[in-house]
């Protein structure tokens, strides 16, 4: 199986973010022989506060996204939150990615699986690997033929996220692919004062701790300048340092 490779701002702030991170991922591919998802959301709709930056809207990021694909021919995968939203989506994207909070969603799941798309289903704070089943079912039931599930934490106290390397494991006895999401990980959500904070420094030890526990795909929200980001700033790697992590973790398959 081929290791995925996520790449991608966390949200579509303009279009010369998103050439110039595509323009970076297509230079990864070609040095590394590798196949990265684009990934950037037009909309985040589970920002801590109401006046957090959301993104441009469906139209117009669908239309960015699918601008990105034509011009550089990197698949692409975005997130949803609502149901409606999945047939235009599907009509663009490669990959629909289930938010974790959402996970649970059934009408969520029904429609992105009745795309034919791949449904990248993101396990909740509040679940175990185990758990994911159900999810996964959902989605197959119907009609989805490729899912994936991915790790991003659990939440066991305030502001913080903790890792549980075992649910890669258990989530590979479930689906071949399990993804994990190096930067959502390392977030402490609403821990800055009305906007999630993270630590950034810990994101190339999560993959690598991740591949001894099987994983076989990757997640990374980058940014040329992370701490300029409008969403996900203190968690979001360095784009110019995407390509050593990869080359790590391809390295060692």
């Amino acid at each position: 199986m081929q290791t995925k490779i996520i790449a991608g701002p966390c949200v579509i702030e303009s279009a010369e973010l998103l050439d110039t991170v595509a323009r970076k991922l297509v230079d990864i591919n070609d040095r590394l022989a590798v196949d990265i998802i684009f990934k950037a959301s037009f909309d985040k709709a589970n920002r801590t506060s109401i006046s957090s930056f959301r993104g441009p809207g469906i139209d117009k990021g669908l239309q960015m996204l699918s601008d990105i694909k034509s011009r550089y021919g990197l698949k692409i995968l975005t997130d949803i939150h609502e149901s409606w939203q999945a047939e235009p989506t599907g009509e663009v994207v490669d990959v629909i990615q289930i938010p974790a909070f959402l996970c649970r969603q059934t009408d969520l799941l029904v429609a992105a699986a009745k795309t034919g798309k791949t449904v990248n289903i993101k396990k909740a704070q509040f679940l175990s690997g185990l758990d994911m089943r159900y999810p996964v079912e959902k989605a197959k039931d119907s009609g989805a033929s490729d899912v994936w599930l991915t790790e991003r934490g659990n939440i066991y106290g305030y502001n913080n996220l903790v890792v549980d390397f075992r649910n890669i494991p258990d989530m590979l006895n479930i689906v071949p692919t399990v993804i994990m999401d190096c930067t959502h990980s390392v977030q402490r959500p609403g821990g800055a004062g009305g906007k999630t904070g993270g630590d950034r420094q810990y994101v190339p030890m999560m993959a690598m701790a991740a591949k001894a526990f099987g994983a076989n795909g990757w997640f990374f929200e980058v940014h040329p300048d992370p701490d300029k980001g409008l969403s996900d700033a203190a968690n979001m790697l360095r784009l110019d340092d995407l390509e050593d992590v990869v080359k790590q973790l391809v390295s060692r398959q």
